[in-house]
Parts: structure tokens; sequence; C-alpha cells
């Protein structure tokens, strides 16, 4: 493997940032100091006014592969999360086949060992019916077991309330839900079929047929199972400023039972959005009214853990069709830290509460092996910005399979650089070196 020397970077970490520079030996950070000119490498970067942070780790994304890879695939969606600072990704169990047995799940870590850009890992799918086989998940080699208790794909909905009972009391790893009250969501959408049977149906009632009292139901539900048995709990993309009270920000996040994540979309947009963008922003949970400004300060003082972006392509065309007939999900990973870089532009978050909330915290409430952090004796995922560099989305730069964005002629103030993943460069002021250096995932439990 190469060696790197980076110089005089203005490193993020800890809560920190410092002048420093950092050597990269053998797939991981060698040495971190003041001056370390004299050390010999392959590879020399002077990273003079540019900053350097730990690589982005995305606890939350939809790559499409196996089953539906005319949307997407791990290879085509890794590569814009490189070319975004997104190092590791952990994927979802709603491929086709749904991700319900061992030997599915394995199958996806197999393509992803061939293909993958950037380190990895894949829920597990819980589903009504396959107990046994969610019991015998490796909690040292896979990231979770993921629940859909509200609207999914497949045989996913897990809604029988014994079900969930013995999930909860039994599983001793991290469950992830994704929680909307399927009963509520069903209600509002036969209402509002009846009242635009014969109209123009306005977008924004996504925000009305998935809203906030869907949203709270499930999450306090969830949160309560957890509490009665003890479980280990992450609440997936909180989208309401109802939901903050469920979580508590008294206890440091290595100690809690019950964590949380936002994400970047319900950051950035709003429902009045959807008046531009239409069903290019419909997603599950919905984006609401008057919620972002919640969930920030939400962020800041700790009730939400982690940002990630459940990036989830589909075709152009279909997200074309009629608000009843067009799937839920956008593409976000390749711009993801770009959001919130431009939120530090606007004074919104410092930059140190960005890596604490997108590198740091994901690799503690996940316990990742040695990544997430700059540290010596950590695998080298590394990414170098320059806050003084717009960068515009266009159809030219979208790496996307499906080939578009919701921030399509966006300007952001901030571009990526360089990224580097278990040491090796990989991508480099647009250019890519096809040494794919993605690893598994491993975690301390």
């Amino acid at each position: 493997m190469s060696s790197s020397l980076i110089l005089n970077a203005k490193v993020i970490n800890e809560g920190k940032i410092e002048e420093l520079d950092v050597f990269v030996k053998d797939g991981k950070i060698d040495k971190i100091g003041k001056d370390l000119r004299h050390l010999t490498a392959d590879n020399i970067v002077d990273a003079s006014e540019k900053y350097l942070m730990p690589g982005v780790i995305d606890d939350q994304v939809h790559f499409r592969e196996p089953g539906l890879t005319h949307k997407a695939t791990i290879e085509s969606e890794s590569k814009a999360a490189l070319a975004g600072g997104t190092t590791s990704f952990m994927e979802m169990p709603n491929t086709v086949p749904n991700a319900l047995t061992q030997a599915l799940l394995e199958d996806k870590y197999q393509i992803a060992a061939q293909s993958s850009w950037t380190n990895y890992s894949f829920f597990m799918g819980g589903s009504n019916d396959n107990y046994d086989e969610a019991m015998k998940t490796d909690l040292s080699q896979v990231c979770g077991l993921k629940l859909f208790m509200g609207s999914s794909t497949g045989n996913m909905l897990v809604d029988n309330e014994k079900t969930l009972e013995n999930i909860f009391s039994n599983f001793s790893g991290l469950i992830a839900t994704h929680c909307e009250d399927e009963g509520t969501v069903r209600a509002n959408l036969e209402f509002y079929k009846e009242k635009y049977a014969n109209g123009v149906i306005p977008y924004d009632i996504h925000a009305l047929i998935r809203n906030e009292k869907a949203c709270y139901l499930s999450s306090s539900m969830a949160s309560s199972l957890a509490k009665k048995h003890g479980t280990r709990l992450h609440i997936l993309h909180i989208s309401t400023g109802e939901e903050l009270e469920l979580f508590d920000n008294s206890i440091p996040l290595a100690d809690k039972k019950l964590t949380s994540e936002v994400c970047v979309h319900h950051l950035y947009f709003d429902a009045e959005d959807y008046k531009q963008l239409g069903t290019k922003i419909k997603c599950n949970p919905a984006i609401k009214h008057n919620h972002r400004e919640k969930l920030l300060a939400g962020l800041l003082n700790d009730k939400l853990d982690i940002i990630a972006t459940d990036h989830a392509p589909h075709t152009i065309e279909e997200k074309s069709s009629d608000y009843w007939n067009a799937p839920s999900g956008l593409p976000l990973i390749q711009n993801s830290l770009q959001v919130m870089l431009d939120f530090y532009a606007k004074g919104k978050i410092s930059l140190e509460k960005i890596i604490e909330k997108m590198c740091h915290a994901p690799a503690e409430c996940f316990k990742i092996d040695r990544r997430g952090y700059i540290r010596e004796g950590y695998w080298a995922d590394l990414v170098l910005v320059d806050l003084n560099s717009p960068y515009t989305v266009s159809k030219e730069n979208i790496l996307y399979k499906a080939g578009w964005s919701p921030f399509e002629g966006k300007t952001f103030g901030a571009s990526v650089c360089k990224t580097y993943i278990s040491g090796e460069l990989l991508y480099d002021e647009g250019n890519f070196y096809n040494k794919k250096s993605g690893k598994r995932l491993l975690f301390n439990r």
C-alpha cells in the first residue's frame, strides 16, 4: 500500500480545529503532529488553507442492489459517496429479494466486496415471520437489524405486536426503526384520495398524509418497547419537532440506549419546496411544514445524534409520475457534506459539530472498529475540503446511476478535494483512482 503525508491541514477532530500534519502508512494513520516533514512518503500533499476531517459515515442508504439495479448499484452510488466525502455506508434490507435470511444478507456483502468504492455494512431485515433468521445475526460483522414499523416494500412491514415484543425483548444488538404509524397513514391516504378524486393534487398533501401524528405514534411506541426491554434502539430519520421529546440529551452518547438520526433533506427542505420540486422530494417520512428549524435545534442540543441521508434513488421517469404513483425517496449522498458545510457558512452550525454528527457519532452509536476519528492507529478514512471553492451541481457532475439530483443548479460554497479510503487516495479533484479499497465494517460488540 502507498503512504501519504498530508501537511499543514486544518484538522477538524474531536471538538477541535488544529493545524497539523498527518502521516498515513499501511492503510492507517501512523502519526499526527505539528511538523512531520522529515518523514518519507509516496505521496505528499500540501493542504494549506484546507480542512482535513474523518470520512463521513452514513448509517442509512438504499443502494438498490440486488434486484433494483435500473435505479442504482453499489458501485455507482458508492462512487458518488466517495466524491462527496462519505467513506462508509450502512445499507438497508429492502432490496429484491429482501435481505430476510442470513444467506441473502451475505449475498450483498459479496457484491460489495467486488464493487464498492467505500467501506460498507448491510442491515439484516426483520419481518413478521423471520424471527429465527434475525436472531442468527453476527453482531461483530453486521451493523444491526432494521425494522420497518411503517410502509415498506415486499414482506418488510413489521406490525404484529407479538413479533415486536419478541424481537425487542431478545435481540441483543442494535435495532434501527423506520417509524410511521401505518393505520394513521392509511386513513389519511383514503381521506385525501376522496377529497382530490376529481381535482388537481397539491404535492404538499404528502406532508398531511404522512403527518406528525403518524411519526409520533410509531416513534413513541418503539421507544416504549425499547425502554420496557432494555433494547438498544436507533430511530431513523426523525422528521418532526414533536418527536424530540422522546430523546434524552443529558446522557453521554456512549451510554445511550435510545439514539436518533436526522437526515439532510429534513434539515434543508420544507413542505413549501414541493411547489418547485414536486415528487422529486417525495420521501418517507415526509418533508413537512415548519419543522427544519426545530430539527436543527434538536441536532445542536444533542436530542438528535446522527446526520445521515436515507439516500434512495429512483429513475427520473419513475419520479415524474403523478403524486399517487411516484415512488418515495431521493438521491442525496454526493452532496450531504456540502449541505452541512453551507449551514456552517450561514452560521447555523460549527464545523466541529458537523464532524461530531456525521463522523464521530455514527462510529460511537454502532461501535465501529477504528473508524470515524483522526487518531493514530485508526484506519485512514480521510476527506480534504476547501471551504472557498464553489461547486455547482449539474447533470455533468452527478454520479448517481439515476442521473438527477434535487440540488441541480444549486451552488454550494465548499468542495470536496480528496477522499482517502483505508489509506488509499481514490478521489482527487474530480479524478478517480480505481483501486477500490472499501472494506467490510467491523464492530466492537
